[in-house]
């Protein structure tokens, strides 16, 4: 009895006092995502892995999916789904085939750690990032907390938790020191371009705002990059655009957070507060 017990009030990898679960379940996430995702495709090995191995455009929101799950189940899961979670992500990780990447001529391995480490210390600063310029609250040391916390998920992909930036501080440097690796491939901009405007069903397009809506998100990702990766995509980079950023994106936030939780809210965090009532929450 005191294992099953043990088991329903499971806190997960961070548990409700945590950060993490205050950011990954804020409605910022929606945005963080498209900025996360255009972040990524500037190092082009990343890039070239993704074209190679997805079929993201024939199955977008299947894909969509998938990643929200991931990080639903990481954040707020039992220790033994996140587990699970992160076995079955590094085993289809391994089998996946070593690849070129066709300008530069470099190989390339899905699970390279250094491949998996820009994954996440993008991953990571994009959530953060854009949960502060939205309007999220942050505490003295919460920041880097979550960089801290966070480098438990970065254990399930399969990286050593030392080898992964621990403030942002830490990523700060680790950004100095990738940025001479950084360009925007003729693969990324073909995707970029595919992202602005992915395929959707007839009904989609035409019977709601989905379309223009998406746009939005993304050419907001794209401006709430950081300086010098939106120097890569070619956009301007002016004192005005980062304030006007951040005003939109508090702007998203607070419509997101208007819509019913059916809507916005992740399943995995309503589990998550059931299985851990009567935990601290913070």
């Amino acid at each position: 009895m005191v294992a099953v017990v043990s088991e329903q009030r499971d806190a997960g990898l961070f548990g409700p006092d945590s950060v993490t679960w205050r950011i990954n379940g804020d409605q910022s996430m929606a945005l963080a995502g498209f900025r996360a995702l255009l972040l990524q495709a500037v190092h082009p090995l990343v890039m070239a892995g993704f074209n190679d191995n997805t079929v993201w455009f024939d199955d977008m929101w299947g894909r969509l999916q998938r990643t929200g799950d991931w990080v639903g189940t990481v954040t707020y899961g039992s220790t033994a789904e996140a587990e699970r979670a992160g076995r079955t992500l590094r085993g289809i990780h391994a089998s996946l085939p070593e690849g070129i990447e066709p300008e530069s001529g470099l190989p390339y391995r899905v699970d390279d750690p250094e491949l998996l480490r820009w994954v996440h210390v993008t991953e990571v600063e994009s959530f953060l990032s854009t949960y502060r310029r939205c309007g999220g609250i942050l505490r003295p040391g919460d920041a880097d907390r979550y960089v801290d916390e966070m480098r438990t998920s970065a254990e399930l992909v399969g990286l050593e938790r030392h080898t992964v930036p621990a403030t942002e501080a830490e990523i700060a440097d680790y950004y100095d020191y990738v940025r001479p690796q950084l360009r925007l491939s003729r693969v990324a901009k073909a995707n970029t371009l595919k992202f602005l405007a992915p395929p959707m069903p007839r009904w989609v397009r035409l019977g709601t705002p989905a379309r223009p809506a998406w746009a939005g998100m993304v050419a907001l990702g794209l401006a709430m990059l950081p300086p010098w990766a939106r120097r890569l995509y070619g956009l301007p980079v002016l004192p005005a655009t980062d304030a006007l950023a951040s005003v939109n994106g508090f702007i998203v936030r607070r419509a997101l957070a208007s819509l019913p939780l059916v809507i916005t809210g992740n399943p995995a965090y309503g589990e998550a507060l059931r299985r851990t009532r009567g935990l601290a929450v913070a």
